[in-house]
């Protein structure tokens, strides 16, 4: 018998039913096609984003076969990997001596016979711009030559053709405000260029250089230097040389014979074709790496089957819709003879149909956006795509996975049609199905075993057991949800009517309910977990992040001792071109005897200024010195980050010293420094410094609320004016001095120990000097501020320099929580959107019967708002709860390694928080469930046509 004809009907009946439903339909292929479109468009995305070996060496050599560099070692035997990357001296080798490594290398008598070649160096520098002064690189490189067509491209203007001539990347000449025709002059030695064109590195669209002709810049700029000893010369790199080889290019050979005279070479031809081992010096000497494919097989394994029944549990109900309004038909088919298998795959064949279109669709959709927002995807990336790179299996893959998938959902929903009698489907009524008893009780074993599973591989450290309990105790969640589902009936009993009327018909009609729950915790369960995660490993950084500086601050230096003449200027520099607000507060640095910034040559050529630190509890870091290592075996992270937070270990924590300071970190100003950097608003304090008393901000210093500082007032010979007031021989003084002390939390205040009035510091016999003046900025500066401030400080005299915040590094978590809020908002509007309708086509009889009995035509519609909020609502409650249990587990896995590398240094934090995305949870369980609700009410109809009830 041939199966064949009997699924040709079946299929003919659901093209022309998806035809006939055509809203219905399209809700199903969105569901499909999404999930496809968005894995096609990251496939795609990766691929072309992610370089190939050739594309790297593009980006590295242009067009050119190879390159040549001197590795500093002298003229030298070298063994180097086929790569280029590796490198070294033969096994047993001597190491050179300093007269070897000075010996120049004849790099280009390595070349190939008949070689053409170009040389290529670059230099910091500082140079002018239309805002004020930036700093940059400069590289000396014939860019218009061919050679470098697919490493550096013209976007604009010229390519540089005399030596009075540069060309800027996009990105500087952005930031810098310089366009071509302007000039950039190079500060030191005041050479000036004309910019002609503007160019970026495929490789690297956030390059921030300029690029000159070789010989333009480095040698006039040395020769400059030469002949004025203020210019500091340029600290220039070794040349490299970009080779184009004869028509055989440069082989494994040319690169051996390289290495004979101490030259290393990236070869294209070597790296994308390299020889055997056995034909490798270097090969023996390096170990296995590390080859994670098979962890990365398994993980994306596991995504895709966790998106494979995402989809399911979205799409399943939408079918559930489908069979249910074409029950009739279905039960026309029976009643013509059709068995329950035709019945049945009549429902399946609309799985096939709608998943095959939903799959073209997503296929298609996904290569369309993804060369549509190429350039975005490009920019933010920070590299151009070599090509659209396609991988033809892999996207077949993704087509037949999105097919299957529509299958999938429709079996369930086919195999409930296929059990249902001819009478009920002809008459519409349902009959009665008792849930599972079994399917609970699993769920309940499997979530506390998924759940146990996952903390013990955190707490082992085994990413693969967290994995693996987290997956396994959401599939318990997923069982347990019929019955979460039956409970909500029991809590409408003192509701209003509608909502009452919701929850009682979720749990009455849990087989269309559960999917759609299940498939919103789905996703607002990997939502929360990765939202989680990302924000406690934020968190986690930002504790580690040492400032150089109090927060929205800046700070104005001396460049040298004795300049303070001239911090006027730069004060008025700093005050026109930098967002300030409020008053400056004036600092200034204080020592004893000589000044060791001046004479610090000799040995004891200088004075002295410590602290003498009481020892004990409260003084003494416990974490540091005898007993350190047997204490951070006994202690939690928590009381770790306690005793490296405290006063007496702070200090052991952050050595950084800046304002001129010094290992003592005492600074001399007034009240108005604590306001504006210090950030202490005490009256006290202030009341203090008016008094002649320093205020203490690290109380591990202070006993008895007093200080000791210790001084060694030792004059050098070379000091003309000091050893003459003070003729006599050097001598130690040791001070006893009442202080304010600060709050601990204080002692964090970077740079700064104490506060002496200058008057003290006087009267203690030591030096002082107006170092500089601290700033409120009330936001961060613009580049164009940035240039501007240093350009005037340049015009004051240069005898200043400016300190800003080291702000942490900038990351993308911000757009991730959003992103991921965003895809579990939209799932969750879909599968509430899914089970609205479904709802609608099951309660058609009850709508009937409510405004039969004179309803008010709004109950309709408020009933639809909360059916979408129950399910919204429950999902997102579920799925935060769901999502911890990985992010959990995965933290309790970094707390292991933490505890593991602190308990190896003492002075190494353990600190690993778990940081709830508070924003993130918001939106899903408040703003999104509401939408949903507002969106299913607004969009349904009040007005219900009367239709006599079957029966």
């Amino acid at each position: 018998m041939n199966p064949l004809p009997g699924w040709r009907a079946a299929f003919r009946i659901a093209r022309r039913d998806a035809a006939r439903a055509k809203g219905r339909s399209a809700l199903v292929v969105a569901m499909i096609a999404l999930p496809v479109l968005g894995v096609t468009a990251a496939d795609l995305t990766y691929r072309s984003a992610l370089p190939t070996k050739a594309e790297e060496l593009t980006g590295e050599l242009g067009s050119a076969d190879a390159r040549f560099s001197a590795t500093g070692l002298g003229p030298m035997k070298l063994q180097q990997m086929p790569d280029g990357v590796n490198w070294g001296t033969p096994d047993g080798a001597p190491d050179p001596t300093p007269e070897q490594q000075a010996k120049p290398v004849d790099v280009p008598a390595a070349f190939p016979e008949g070689s053409r070649y170009l040389t290529e160096r670059s230099v910091p520098a500082s140079v002018t711009t239309r805002h004020g002064i930036a700093d940059t690189q400069i590289t000396e490189l014939r860019i218009a030559d061919p050679m470098l067509r697919g490493r550096i491209e013209l976007t604009d203007g010229a390519y540089p053709r005399a030596e009075n001539e540069i060309a800027a990347t996009e990105e500087f000449a952005e930031a810098s405000g310089l366009s071509i025709g302007d000039d950039v002059t190079v500060r030191g030695p005041d050479q000036s260029y004309t910019l002609t064109g503007t160019v970026e590195l495929p490789a690297d669209l956030r390059a921030d250089a300029l690029y000159a002709l070789p010989g333009a810049v480095i040698a006039p700029w040395q020769k400059t230097a030469d002949g004025d000893k203020d210019i500091l010369p340029p600290q220039a790199t070794d040349p490299d040389w970009l080779v184009e080889g004869p028509p055989a290019g440069v082989t494994w050979q040319d690169v051996l014979a390289a290495n004979e005279k101490g030259v290393v070479v990236t070869s294209r031809q070597v790296a994308l074709n390299p020889p055997p081992d056995s034909e490798v010096p270097m090969a023996a000497m390096m170990g296995n790496t590390y080859d994670g494919d098979a962890e990365l097989t398994a993980a994306a394994l596991t995504v895709a089957a966790m998106a494979v029944l995402e989809i399911v549990l979205l799409a399943g109900p939408a079918f559930a819709v489908g069979a249910r309004r074409s029950r009739r038909q279905l039960g026309l088919v029976g009643s013509c003879g059709g068995s329950r298998g035709q019945v049945r795959a009549v429902v399946l064949a609309g799985g096939a149909v709608l998943g095959g279109v939903g799959a073209v669709a997503g296929v298609a959709t996904g290569f369309g956006l993804t060369a549509l927002f190429r350039p975005l995807i490009e920019d933010f990336t920070g590299r151009r795509f070599g090509e659209l790179t396609v991988q033809p299996w892999e996207i077949l893959g993704i087509a037949v996975l999105g097919l299957v998938t529509g299958v999938l959902a429709a079996l369930a929903p086919a195999i409930v049609a296929g059990r249902q009698s001819v009478l009920e489907s002809l008459t519409g009524r349902r009959g009665t199905r008792r849930s599972s008893r079994a399917l609970p009780v699993i769920g309940a074993v499997a979530l506390a075993a998924g759940v146990a599973v996952a903390v013990y591989g955190g707490v082992n450290g085994s990413t693969n057991l967290v994995a693996g309990g987290s997956v396994l105790a959401e599939l318990g969640v997923l069982g347990c949800i019929p019955v979460i589902v039956g409970f909500l009936g029991r809590l409408g009993r003192r509701l209003p009517l509608t909502p009452r009327i919701a929850l009682r018909d979720a749990a009455r009609n849990r087989g269309r309910t559960a999917p759609a729950v299940a498939a919103v915790m789905a996703a607002v369960a990997g939502s929360v977990a990765i939202a989680t995660y990302t924000s406690s490993n934020a968190a986690e950084q930002a504790y580690d992040h040492v400032p150089n500086m109090t927060p929205g601050t800046a700070a104005l230096m001396a460049a040298d001792v004795g300049d303070d003449a001239e911090l006027p200027r730069s004060r008025s520099a700093v005050e026109q071109n930098f967002p300030v607000s409020g008053a400056r507060a004036d600092i200034g640095r204080v020592w004893a005897g000589s000044d060791c910034s001046v004479y610090y040559e000799e040995e004891n050529g200088c004075g002295t200024l410590e602290f003498v630190k009481p020892t004990g509890e409260g003084h003494s870091c416990p974490l540091k010195g005898k007993g350190a290592k047997e204490l951070a075996l006994r202690i939690s992270a928590d009381e770790h980050k306690r005793l490296m937070n405290s006063p007496a270990c702070m200090d052991e924590n952050y050595t950084m010293t800046a304002f001129g300071t010094g290992s003592d970190k005492i600074v001399v100003g007034g009240a108005d420094m604590l306001a504006s950097y210090v950030k202490l608003d005490d009256p006290a304090a202030a009341k203090a410094l008016a008094e002649g008393v320093p205020v203490l901000l690290n109380p591990a210093y202070a006993k008895n609320g007093e200080v000791t500082l210790k001084a060694a007032h030792i004059y050098n010979d070379r000091d003309k004016k000091m050893r003459a007031l003070h003729p006599g021989k050097a001598r130690t003084s040791t001070d006893q001095l009442k202080v304010y002390v600060a709050p601990d939390r204080y002692a964090a205040t970077p740079g700064i120990r104490m506060i002496m009035p200058k008057g003290t510091a006087e009267r203690l016999g030591l030096h002082v000097e107006d170092y500089g003046s601290f700033y409120t900025l009330h936001r961060d500066p613009t580049d164009a501020e940035n240039q501007a401030a240093h350009a005037a400080l340049e015009q004051a005299g240069n005898r200043a320099y400016l300190m800003t915040e080291n702000e942490m590094p900038q990351t993308d978590d911000d757009t991730i929580l959003l992103i991921l809020a965003l895809f579990a908002g939209v799932v969750t509007l879909g599968a509430a959107a899914i089970t609205t309708g479904l709802s609608k086509a099951d309660a058609e009889a009850d709508l009937t019967t409510l405004s039969a009995v004179g309803a008010p035509p709004g109950v309709r519609r408020s009933l639809s708002g909360f059916q979408c909020l129950v399910v919204a609502l429950t999902g997102v409650l579920l799925g935060t709860a769901a999502g911890l249990v990985p992010a959990v587990a995965l933290r309790l896995t970094d707390l292991r390694a933490a505890l593991a590398d602190m308990r190896e240094d003492p002075m190494e934090s353990a600190y690993t928080p778990i940081v709830m995305p508070w924003e993130t949870i918001g939106l899903l369980a408040l703003v999104v469930p509401v939408l949903a609700g507002l969106l299913a009410a607004g969009l349904t109809s009040s007005r219900l046509t009367l239709t006599r009830r079957a029966g």
